[in-house]
């Protein structure tokens, strides 16, 4: 975040310099704005946090189910 947010160094630069490609960058830039974070990041905000704002809880991936719960019968009454 440093080197794009407070260097000014461009996507790819920065994915040269920390060895990730430029879109990984373009898209943790990206979270960090959907998160409402700000640079530099407030001391009160811990690793722990920082990563569940940018990238959600573990093991939960976000959307909705394709398969809803059925409630009723599978066939219609004949």
């Amino acid at each position: 975040m440093r080197l794009s947010l407070e260097a000014g160094l461009s996507t790819r630069v920065v994915g040269e310099r920390v060895g990730i490609g430029p879109t990984t960058v373009r898209d943790t830039l990206k979270r960090f704005g959907r998160a409402g974070l700000v640079w530099p990041v407030p001391e009160a905000i811990s690793d722990a946090e920082l990563e569940q704002r940018l990238y959600g809880v573990p093991g939960v991936k976000p959307g909705r189910r394709r398969w809803q719960s059925l409630t009723g019968p599978l066939l219609p009454a004949s």
